[in-house]
Parts: structure tokens; sequence; C-alpha cells
């Protein structure tokens, strides 16, 4: 049995220590924004460490509630994260899959293209005139088409495509499958370590994102809560509607104020994420973990057996 040396011990400790304070250093800002956002305005006013409320209140988040605005940015931020994930997933892994193809015609000539546009882009300037000529200002769709596709998420499916048993594919061609039919119902499933990573950091991105309807929105009605968020922080028109709502009353006592306002709407506009990511990627990882004890082959020859026998039912 191996014996670990006394110095290899000690490093341990010190990587160790150094880890959980680089954890702690990483965690305790958003922790304080969380702690002020539930404490009484005059209080945070004090200064001083706060570990934990000091006078508890949910007034700040019930001023943030009070505007309708709120509750329309979430269903936009919402709706634009699950569409998005989902038509960016299944369109990045269809480009990917026919560039997995050697046998597709100018192959070459459409990865040289993508190497192209990962490297240089048209800038924004470009960008912003073309989106507007197609009639993407002040649409919904400007959250969903234009990041259906992107160049990293394509090389990554396409090089765990291209690690797939050709036997797979094989097997169902003989079968009577076509191209459609094998992508979906046995390259689709059988990738789904990738799918998964790739839908999780598009829908991540997709939450998180408010530079495409800050520069393409005006609409209120079209406003993601990130966009919302980034107003409240800056004083804009959409902060000042949230600070209406604040009785002199309760500017007078200092019991809310802008700031306190701000870190409320900080913690309602990531909170969710945040607490939904570790359960969804808990089931991602055990979905993955039961699919890699199941294994593909069996999966996909009960697919092409049931292609054939439909083949031969025609």
């Amino acid at each position: 049995m191996f014996k670990r040396s006394p110095g290899d011990k000690v490093f341990d400790t010190f990587l160790y220590a150094f880890m959980v304070l680089l954890t702690l250093a990483f965690l305790y800002p958003f922790w304080k924004v969380i702690v002020m956002a539930f404490n009484e305005a005059n209080d945070t006013s004090l200064g001083g460490t706060l570990l934990w409320p000091r006078k508890f209140t949910l007034q700040n988040f019930k001023v943030v509630f009070q505007n309708d605005l709120i509750y329309s940015s979430y269903l936009i931020t919402i709706s634009r994260t699950v569409l998005g994930t989902i038509t960016s997933v299944v369109a990045t892994a269809l480009f990917a899959y026919g560039l997995s193809k050697k046998k597709l015609m100018f192959r070459n000539f459409y990865l040289t293209l993508c190497f192209i546009t990962l490297f240089f882009s048209g800038g924004l300037i470009p960008s912003v005139i073309n989106m507007t000529n197609l009639g993407f200002s002040n649409n919904y769709l400007v959250y969903i088409i234009p990041a259906m596709y992107g160049i990293m998420a394509m090389i990554i499916m396409k090089s765990f495509f291209n690690s797939l048993p050709a036997a797979l594919e094989e097997s169902a061609m003989i079968d009577g499958a076509n191209d459609f039919s094998i992508f979906f119902w046995i390259v689709f499933p059988s990738s789904m370590p990738v799918i998964a990573t790739i839908g999780l950091m598009n829908a991540v991105s997709q939450w998180n994102a408010w530079i495409d309807a800050y520069i393409y929105i005006s609409k209120e009605s079209l406003m993601p809560v990130q966009l919302v968020l980034q107003r409240v922080i800056q004083g804009s028109s959409a902060a000042s509607e949230i600070t209406k709502m604040v009785s002199s009353d309760e500017i007078l006592s200092r019991r809310v104020t802008p700031y306190s306002i701000q870190l409320a709407t900080i913690v309602v506009a990531i909170g969710p994420i945040i607490l939904i990511y570790p359960f969804f990627s808990e089931i991602f990882c055990q979905r993955l973990s039961d699919r890699r004890h199941e294994g593909v082959v069996p999966f996909g020859s009960s697919v092409a057996s049931i292609r054939t026998a439909d083949s031969s039912n025609i």
C-alpha cells in the first residue's frame, strides 16, 4: 500500500485551506448582497460586517414585486431561456452532425467559414444595422434566432459525434433508417453527455443575457429581468418606476432606500438560476450515469429493429 510522506500531507493541507479561502472569497460578496437585501436600509447604512440580517425585513422585496414590470420581465426571461436553449441545442446539433460527415460536399469550405467567424466578426455597428434591417428591433425573436447557433458548441458536438461508433449508424442504415431517423433516434440520445453540457451552458447564458435587449428592445413589455436589473442599478426610468412604489414614510424612516431596492432586485434577478442550476445539474448527472450503465448499443439496435418492422409493414 502506498504510504504518503509528511510533505505530501502538508501540501494537501495547504491546498485544501487555499481552496476553502478562495471559495469563501467568491461566495461572501454574493452572500453579503443577500444579507443586505433582507436587512433594513437604515441598519445597513451603519456599516460593519454582515453575516446575517441584523434587522430582518421583506420590505425591499415588497417594493420590487409591487411593480408589474418585474412579472412581465420574468415571463420573458423564463420563456427565452426555455425556447432559446431547446432551439439552440437542436439547431447546433443538426449542423454539427452534418459537418461530422466526411462525405458532405464542400465540408471543408463550411468548416473554414465557421472558423473565420470564430476569430473575426463584422463589428457591433454592422451587426446592429443588419439585425434592424431584418426586423429584429422590438421583436421577441431577437432572443431566439441569433442565439440558435454557436461555433464553439458546434465544434464540441462535432468532436463528440465523431467519437461515436460508426457501427451504430451503419446497422440502422442497413435496416432502412434515413439520416433524420438516425440522428433523432440514435445519435441524439447517445450524445446526452454533450447535449446536457451545451444545454446547461445555453440556459445560463440565456438567463443572464441582457445586452441584446439593451440594444434592440425599447418596449418594456419585451424586457428581460436582467435588463430591468441593469436599469435599476443605473437609476434609469425603470428604476424610477420601482422607486415610486416606496412611500414617503418609508423613505423618511430609511427602512427602504434606492440602494436597498437595487440589492433586492439583484437577488430577485439571479436567485432563481442559482437555486435551479444545482438541481438540474444533479438530474443531468444522474441521467448520464444511468445512460452509461444502460449503454447505447442496445438502444440503437432496438430503434433500428423498430424501423425495420415499420418498413416491412409498409
